[in-house]
């Protein structure tokens, strides 16, 4: 009898691709997806209004996922697995948690770009090279722009890292910088005459977008424009980036720089809001009162739009401090600054478009809500004068902004509501609308220095 034994010999080349490697492409895919989504997903609906290093640290760990997932079911379902995956994974996880526990502010996070540029730019080289070595077919380009991204932001964040801080590179600072209990803000005073008028910086705003409007109150009455902590030239500090600290800080400052009251409070958009706290905590100190175009501390009832404004912002401003410190500032940078006097408008460019400058704005926009109810503390002015000078442009835009002018003009039985043709911002950078403020600062003065009823216009 006789046998006979067959052998049968793997080619490899043979077998199809998907047989012999398994749905590598499907895999890479759905892994980079999922990393990717986890933190668009993150960022939208759990951490919008944690700080920038919580944010980073949430970030970096959905992605560590995603690598971690490609690492895994290339494991688990193809003949090629892709065990380098982890070390991307491992990176990411770790620095997310440390990054997250440490939670540093400013001005650690922007030291750190010299720390974890270098390493996204090393670590998507080597990502690039080890899918290049070991994945077949068309299942890498699925990691190449990933990895070609990472390098870029890391190249992006050496680049932005070796430019000028924002302060150096707004010199000559004007006035001077005063210790308020562990941290300095920037306060520049110029002109004389009384009551002095305080200039308040809306959200995202700096003091040289003062520009036209300080000189021409400083022709007849002493004028100050300061940074809140975080802004311009003044210092960082831990403290919330409500309307109380806001307030707090105020005081502190005027009376550290040997500043006397009471003052004329001249607030714009969110600096309204400051300066009606700051009002309702110090009121022997306030004379009158100027809100250009400000927030009403009843915003979120009154302005039909803003509670889709801000949620849509609160989760936009979420990751642009980081977007900022991985280069993207120097293409904005190159936006057309302000038109302002001299130096202002580059100045305010130069704030603005940085991480610092954008850490700020999200730090005082996730704010707002408290700061809108610390506003409401301040029922009534009583005959205190108060001029509402309101923008056209918002009242046509957004509903319910004029109700919200009318009810914080009705704050003061002295008032008086004018409603300009300019924009929100127009009132401090174009020059008639800048010239309707100064006029508005300018009769508030007269009526505090003559106990008189504020003029008509």
């Amino acid at each position: 009898m006789t046998t006979t034994v067959r052998t049968t010999t793997r080619t490899v080349g043979t077998t199809s691709p998907a047989t012999r490697v398994g749905p590598m492409g499907r895999i890479a895919f759905a892994s980079m997806a999922t990393g990717a989504l986890a933190a668009v997903g993150l960022i939208v609906g759990v951490v919008p209004d944690a700080s920038e290093a919580r944010v980073i640290g949430a970030v970096m760990v959905a992605f560590a996922t995603g690598w971690a997932m490609l690492a895994f079911l290339t494991t688990r379902w193809t003949t090629q697995p892709q065990r380098w995956a982890y070390v991307p994974a491992a990176v990411m996880a770790t620095s997310g948690v440390v990054v997250a526990a440490i939670n540093a502010g400013e001005p650690t996070m922007t030291r750190l770009s010299w720390v974890w540029a270098p390493a996204m730019v090393a670590l998507g080289v080597w990502v690039w090279r080890q899918a290049r070595r070991t994945m077949p077919g068309r299942s890498r380009l699925f990691i190449y722009p990933v990895a070609s991204a990472m390098a870029l932001a890391g190249l992006g964040g050496l680049y932005q890292a070796s430019a000028p801080s924002p302060t150096a590179a707004a010199e000559p600072m004007p006035g001077k910088l005063v210790d308020v209990g562990g941290y300095r803000l920037h306060l520049n005073c110029t002109g004389t005459g009384s009551p002095t008028v305080v200039l308040l910086n809306g959200l995202g705003e700096v003091s040289p977008l003062w520009a036209r409007i300080q000189p021409a109150v400083a022709a007849t009455s002493r004028v100050c424009t300061y940074d809140r902590a975080g802004q311009g030239w003044s210092d960082d500090s831990s403290n919330p980036a409500d309307a109380t600290t806001a307030a707090t800080d105020l005081h502190k400052l005027l009376t550290a720089a040997g500043e006397p009251g009471p003052f004329v409070l001249a607030g714009h958009s969110s600096g309204g809001i400051h300066a009606l706290t700051y009002t309702h905590m110090y009121p022997s100190d306030v004379a009158g009162v100027v809100l250009l175009d400000s927030a009403s501390p009843h915003q979120v009832e009154l302005v039909k739009t803003f509670n889709g404004e801000y949620q849509v912002m609160r989760r936009a401003l979420a990751i642009a401090p980081t977007l900022f410190r991985s280069g993207i500032g120097h293409v904005l940078a190159a936006a057309t600054p302000p038109a302002l006097p001299g130096q202002a408008g580059a100045q305010v460019s130069t704030f603005t478009n940085s991480g610092r400058g954008w850490a700020n704005q999200r730090a005082e926009q996730a704010a707002l809500p408290v700061a809108f109810r610390q506003a409401q503390a301040l029922t009534t002015l009583g005959d205190t004068p108060l001029v509402v000078l309101t923008a056209k442009d918002n009242v046509d835009a957004k509903p319910g902004w004029g109700t919200a002018q009318d009810q914080m003009a009705a704050l003061s039985t002295n008032s008086r509501h004018t409603v300009e043709n300019q924009s929100h911002v127009g009132l401090l950078t174009d020059p008639t609308g800048a010239t309707h403020a100064v006029a508005a600062i300018t009769d508030v003065l007269a009526a505090v220095r003559t106990h008189s009823p504020l003029p008509t216009r």
